[in-house]
């Protein structure tokens, strides 16, 4: 059970927030649970809804997104996101089983990808200070200046939903994967 109360319906919450879980519900087809649960403050839901857009436009591909998401979930432990980014890397990003798994693991099979990945981990380990070298690495690999910008957006991003959904415990909407726990 949630820790955080989760509107039971786009009716039940805070009025503010039904217009953008309306729009997340038509996008979507649902109004995922951490939706609900960040509805509680408009403000934040306008924020993290706002922030997913700008970043839709972007120039990184929706798979190398899901990518980091998974790597980002495994890293911070946070359930929630592992279970709804492996249903969104399947259904939307058409990653398979081994590409998952790698990118959880911190990795890609893709050699594009890759780099982007084990960047993004580094710059989440590493709370943003990175080495002179970490960033030549990702550049060596073809990713622009604005790619990388957008890839640590998307690593705060991620830290974001990660850190909600521990919190309030969100309770998980879609089929469950659990995080490989640190022994």
């Amino acid at each position: 059970m949630s820790r955080i109360s989760t509107p039971a319906s786009i009716e039940s919450a805070p009025a503010a927030s039904r217009a953008m879980l309306q729009a997340v519900e038509a996008q979507l087809g649902l109004a995922p649970n951490l939706f609900r649960v960040a509805a509680n403050s408009p403000a934040a839901l306008e924020g993290y809804v706002g922030l997913l857009g700008a970043l839709g436009k972007g120039e990184l591909p929706a798979a190398t997104r899901e990518r980091i998401a998974l790597a980002i979930a495994e890293f911070n432990g946070c359930d929630y996101c592992l279970s709804a980014h492996t249903y969104l890397g399947r259904n939307l990003a058409r990653l398979d089983d081994a590409e998952m798994s790698a990118n959880r693991a911190g990795a890609s099979n893709d050699p594009k990808a890759d780099a982007a990945v084990r960047f993004a981990l580094r710059v989440a380990k590493q709370r943003g200070h990175l080495a002179d070298d970490d960033l030549q690495g990702v550049k060596a690999q073809g990713y622009s200046d604005a790619q990388i910008v957008e890839i640590v957006q998307h690593v705060a991003l991620n830290t974001w939903t990660n850190y909600l959904n521990s919190v309030a415990k969100t309770e998980i909407d879609f089929p469950v994967v659990m995080t490989r726990k640190a022994a």
